[in-house]
């Protein structure tokens, strides 16, 4: 071989490493791109991820934390809620144990509405047979005939829950008592329920057509132990 063959031969030797070198700079480029890449796409960590390297919950919350921001032209919206109602128990009623709360038995024993107007007439009614501090005399609050086993609404009975279900037992049976039984059941002013007791048998002496009758508060009156 020549000297100039020699030369061309070591030339392009040396062009083929450094074309070599040039690839693999170039490769290393683009790896090392690529993790940076792939880094910077890398997805936050999880707040149970922070919390468990270290990180208070309280702190990242804070460093993570997002707005909500309304627009000023927002307007509030009403929202409305259907209405509800609770009606006292036999038991709820028993563990009261006042007048009151008798009166309300009655009431619901008799499936009429319970209301303040018809509890009022219900309490005043009560104090007219027995007085207000003796409401409870012989377990018989309206002085009921109907199963007290008594004449004149003389009888008595085990208990008041029991005397609260013959009471509304008597009502509905006897044909004299209709008009008291229309006006609990509408719900009517306290002076159409008191009428209708008035014009009724209950009471031979129609508690004087009204003249009998008090219209002061009744006191709330709790009955003796054993009488529920």
């Amino acid at each position: 071989m020549t000297s100039r063959a020699r030369t061309r031969a070591a030339l392009g030797r040396a062009r083929r490493r450094g074309h070599a070198r040039h690839g693999l700079a170039v490769g290393a480029l683009l790896g090392a791109f690529a993790l940076i890449s792939v880094g910077s796409l890398a997805p936050p960590p999880t707040v149970s991820a922070a919390v468990n390297a270290g990180a208070p919950a309280q702190s990242y919350g804070s460093a993570n934390a997002q707005q909500l921001t309304v627009p000023a032209t927002s307007q509030a919206v009403a929202i409305t809620r259907d209405a509800y109602t609770a009606t006292a128990g036999v038991q709820s009623l028993a563990a009261g144990g006042t007048n009151y709360d008798w009166a309300k038995l009655v009431l619901l024993k008799a499936g009429f509405p319970i209301t303040e107007g018809s509890v009022t007439v219900m309490t005043r009614w009560m104090r007219q047979e027995n007085g207000a501090d003796d409401w409870f005399n012989r377990n018989n609050p309206l002085n009921n005939g109907w199963g007290s086993g008594g004449n004149s609404g003389l009888g008595s009975y085990d208990n008041l829950q029991l005397a609260a279900e013959n009471a509304a037992e008597a009502l509905h049976s006897v044909g004299g008592y209709s008009e008291i039984v229309a006006a609990f059941a509408a719900s009517a002013p306290t002076e159409v329920i008191e009428s209708a007791i008035w014009a009724s048998p209950w009471a031979s002496s129609h508690y004087a057509n009204g003249g009998h009758w008090a219209y002061t508060p009744v006191q709330i009156v709790s009955a003796p132990d054993g009488t529920w």
